[in-house]
């Protein structure tokens, strides 16, 4: 994946979620559990589009 992908993939997730944190009212609870998931989403996605974590696909939850 080129950089520029990467780099406009982040810039669309951080405008998405400073749009949901100010724009949509909930409770901070929810808010700082929903900041905490998409965080470590876009950390192993970002791991594993650099081959660090290997292939995310065979991972099976459950």
């Amino acid at each position: 994946m080129p950089l520029i992908q990467l780099i406009v993939a982040l810039v669309v997730v951080g405008v998405a979620l400073w749009l949901i944190n100010n724009f949509i009212p909930m409770d901070g609870n929810i808010k700082k559990i929903l900041n905490v998931v998409v965080i470590i989403v876009v950390v192993l996605w970002l791991l594993s589009a650099f081959g660090i974590l290997g292939s995310i696909q065979g991972m099976r939850v459950g």
